[in-house]
């Protein structure tokens, strides 16, 4: 699920050294001990009332969500620390814990549905999901319906609530890198992705500029862990993955004994909570609820908790994707 979705920011984004370090070593490592589990922060409650003439965001809800006491949550959960499965089968991950957060200020249930990614914005449009979380990136391309590789218009567009950046990044076996540090560097080479994901076509991109025939040999998967199974295997040369997910996969994965991060991230970009077009009250209220859980405290709270503060937001934005 990393940096789900196409992202055409152009420039290059560098987190500094250290804060780089900082999420994906020492913050990751003590988010594990405790990140199945609801901490406090799972359990204080936001305000959910109005004030004396002032709106709650509970208020901006479409009445059939108010009368169901539900929001349909379509998902990838397939995706750590985003959103997963934990050992007892909970979904778990930032989405959840951010999800259940937001239920409270709007005094509903964000109730996660699993999905396949590439097929969660048109359970949108079937209206199988109220909305979908699922590190998607924010694009002006899925704003408008607009097919990444044909530029055609293939459906009406999603609206976003964004509340997250992440940039995209590169990993390979720990110890054999075979000189990869850039993208430049995978041409001749194999690379495993999930399928539809923002690393997917930087990976096509990529290959498409690749001198002397040695393009990039590009193996897609249904999720991102199947893809670190490949890797792992030796089936492929790399993988790549939303920082933070390349970041726990790292030092988590056997222990921490079988990948690294290479290079720098690139394409730092937003998530973003999807929202049908036309659905100007939930997206309103989503939007008001994650500011509440902005001021409040409790975003940075559940940001921490999963040790991914690079990637914090400090406002919700409509719409911010480029």
């Amino acid at each position: 699920m990393t940096a789900r979705s196409t992202r055409r920011t152009a420039a290059t984004t560098r987190i500094a050294a250290v804060g780089a370090i900082a999420v994906a070593g020492t913050m990751l490592l003590t988010a594990c001990g405790d990140q199945t589990k609801n901490n406090d922060s799972g359990s204080t409650k936001a305000s959910t009332g109005a004030t004396a003439g002032k709106t709650s965001p509970a208020d901006l809800l479409p009445a059939d969500i108010k009368s169901k006491g539900v929001i349909r949550v379509g998902s990838d959960i397939a995706y750590p620390p985003v959103e997963f499965k934990d050992k007892s089968g909970e979904t778990v991950g930032i989405d959840p814990d951010l999800g259940d957060a937001l239920g409270k200020v709007l005094g509903v249930e964000f109730k996660f549905e699993n999905g396949t990614f590439d097929t969660l914005v048109t359970g949108l449009r079937a209206k199988r999901y109220d909305v979908a979380m699922s590190a998607m990136t924010d694009s002006k391309e899925r704003q408008e319906g607009i097919d990444p590789e044909t530029k055609k218009k293939v459906g009406e567009g999603v609206d976003f609530v964004d509340y997250f950046t992440a940039g995209v990044s590169i990993y390979t076996k720990k110890g054999d890198d075979q000189g990869i540090k850039t993208w430049a560097d995978l041409c001749g080479k194999k690379i495993a992705v999930q399928r539809n994901t923002v690393s997917h076509d930087l990976a096509k991109d990529e290959s498409k500029k690749c001198a002397g025939g040695k393009k990039i040999a590009i193996e897609t998967y249904d999720t991102d862990l199947e893809a670190q199974t490949r890797i792992r295997s030796g089936g492929a040369d790399a993988g790549s993955s939303d920082f933070p997910v390349a970041a726990y996969a790292v030092k988590t994965s056997g222990g921490g004994k079988d990948f690294q991060i290479v290079g720098d991230q690139v394409e730092a970009a937003p998530y973003g909570i999807a929202v049908a077009k036309g659905n100007d009250k939930l997206t309103q209220a989503i939007k008001a609820a994650m500011d509440e859980i902005i001021k409040s405290g409790e975003y940075d709270k559940i940001i921490a908790k999963w040790g991914v503060e690079a990637g914090a937001v400090t406002e919700a934005k409509v719409n911010g994707g480029s």
